[in-house]
């Protein structure tokens, strides 16, 4: 019963129209903020560093872009109902699946080591 009741409510709140991320690519995420005066659609461009929990409502994937002249991790749920879009910018070529020594370079470097 139980089974049934978390493979139903999977279902229903995953999401299919976004498209299929991998760690390397380049992505810009789109985003709904609510504001006094309603809501606005904000872009977050970076490189995906990685993914969590492959299947299922709780995947998660992280991007690591530039905002206000810093370097900033964001991580997201796949299925956050205020994500309107993902757009694929660039591949890139790895060969790892989690890109965390990406933090300890510079911009310049990444897209070397990437093969952007």
């Amino acid at each position: 019963m139980t089974h049934q009741l978390i493979q139903y409510i999977e279902e229903k709140y995953s999401r299919q129209d976004l498209p299929e991320i991998k760690p390397g690519m380049v992505v810009r995420v789109w985003q709904k903020f609510k504001e006094k005066k309603g809501e606005s659609l904000k872009p977050f461009e970076g490189i995906v560093i990685s993914l969590k929990k492959k299947k299922g409502t709780k995947k998660m994937f992280t991007v690591r872009g530039e905002a206000a002249g810093q370097m900033v991790e964001k991580t997201y749920p796949f299925n956050l109902p205020t994500i309107t879009k993902i757009e694929i910018l660039k591949q890139g070529k790895t060969k790892r699946a989690k890109l965390y020594f990406i933090r300890k370079l510079h911009p310049r470097k990444i897209k070397r080591k990437l093969r952007i």
